[in-house]
C-alpha cells in the first residue's frame, strides 16, 4: 500500500481500534496462483499474539479451506468520504484546489488456519452474535435458539483464525493541511450528516475507538 509519512497510522492502539470499529473485512488469499477475496466479519482478540488474532468463519461449502493458504491479508476499511474543494478556504483565496478522497484503512497480514472443532465454533458464534446484538434494542442470544439447530448450523461452517504478524494502517485525511482547512472539511462533512466523530477523523483528528 502506498503510504506517505504524514498518512501513516502506526499506533497499535489505533489500528486495533479501527478493526474493532469496522469489523466487516475482506480476507485476501492466494490459492493455485489465483487471488481470492472473501468478505466476512472478523473479530479481533487483542490479547492473543503480539499484534492480536482475528477470528471469523466461512461456509463449509467454500473451497477456500480445502486447499488452505498459509498466509492471508485482511483488509479493514473505516469511514471514508469524497472531499469537495468547495470547502477549502484556498478555493476563495487562489483557486488552486482539487477534489480528493479521505479514508481510514488497516491491512492485517498473518498466518491463517481453519478450525472444525465444534466447541470453538459455538464459542465463536456466541461471541460474534453478542458483539453485534448488544447494539440492538432487544438483544438476541444464541441460547434462545434450539441447541440442535445451532449445532447443525455449526456443522455447516468452518472457523477462520488469522494470527497477525504485520499491521499497516493508513489515515488519509487533512493532517497535513492548516487548521482552517481541517475545520472547513469537518464542518462540510457534518453538514452532509456525518457524525462528529467520523467527521473529525476524516478531517485529520487522531483515530480512537470512542472518537
Amino acid at each position: 500500500m502506498y503510504l506517505p509519512r504524514h498518512f501513516r497510522m502506526d499506533s497499535l492502539e489505533a489500528q486495533h481500534a479501527l478493526m474493532a470499529h469496522a469489523p466487516f473485512a475482506t480476507l485476501v488469499t492466494v490459492a493455485g496462483g489465483a487471488l481470492e477475496a472473501n468478505p466476512l466479519p472478523l473479530l479481533l482478540n487483542p490479547h492473543r499474539g503480539e499484534q492480536g488474532t482475528l477470528e471469523g468463519h466461512i461456509a463449509r461449502a467454500n473451497p477456500l479451506w480445502k486447499t488452505p493458504p498459509t498466509h492471508a491479508m485482511a483488509l479493514f476499511h473505516g469511514p471514508d468520504s469524497y472531499i469537495t474543494p468547495s470547502w477549502y478556504p484556498a478555493k476563495r483565496a487562489h483557486g488552486r484546489v482539487v477534489p480528493t478522497w479521505h479514508y481510514l484503512s488497516v491491512q492485517a497480514h498473518g498466518t491463517i488456519r481453519f478450525i472444525e472443532d465444534p466447541d470453538w465454533l459455538q464459542t465463536h458464534i456466541a461471541r460474534l452474535t453478542d458483539r453485534f446484538e448488544r447494539e440492538q434494542a432487544t438483544p438476541w442470544s444464541i441460547s434462545e435458539a434450539p441447541a440442535d439447530y445451532i449445532e447443525g448450523l455449526c456443522r455447516a461452517i468452518v472457523g477462520v483464525e488469522l494470527c497477525i504478524e504485520r499491521l499497516v494502517g493508513k489515515h488519509k485525511a487533512a493532517q497535513h493541511k492548516d487548521e482552517a482547512t481541517q475545520q472547513a472539511v469537518c464542518s462540510g462533512l457534518k453538514q452532509q450528516g456525518m457524525s462528529d466523530s467520523e467527521a473529525g477523523w476524516l478531517s485529520g483528528a487522531p483515530f480512537t475507538r470512542h472518537g
